[in-house]
């Protein structure tokens, strides 16, 4: 007669609730990480568009030789801007992402206005 040892390879409930455990762990930490940097790339990235408005309206009221107290519009400012300027913080054009007053004020975000601030 012989014995049969039989031995089945796997893993054990504990295991496995071990490896989802630190798994979870390792969400709960990196989720907030993730939303604070996605929030501000597009931090950066309006500011940087504020940036190109602000020089496309200068560079608009040089060339046409307009005052400090002239009112621009965002057709002025458009043809002087290499890319279409829009927030990423959930803007779907320029007119819904910025706003345009004299060429002294400079652009204000619609979307964010109290956090994207040129500094």
């Amino acid at each position: 007669m012989k014995i049969r040892v039989s031995r089945k390879s796997g893993f054990t409930l504990l295991e496995i609730m071990i490896v989802v455990s630190l798994i979870g762990m390792m969400a709960a930490i990196g989720v907030p990480n993730m939303i604070k940097a996605r929030s501000e790339s597009q931090k950066d990235v309006c500011i940087s568009n504020l940036r190109q408005i602000n020089s496309a309206v200068q560079q608009w009221a040089v060339e046409t030789k307009q005052s400090p107290a002239a009112t621009v519009s965002a057709s002025d400012v458009t043809p002087y801007m290499r890319n279409q300027a829009i927030c990423p913080a959930g803007g779907t054009s320029f007119s819904d992402s910025y706003k345009l007053g004299t060429v002294a004020e400079g652009a204000i975000c619609l979307q964010l206005p109290t956090a994207h601030i040129l500094p």
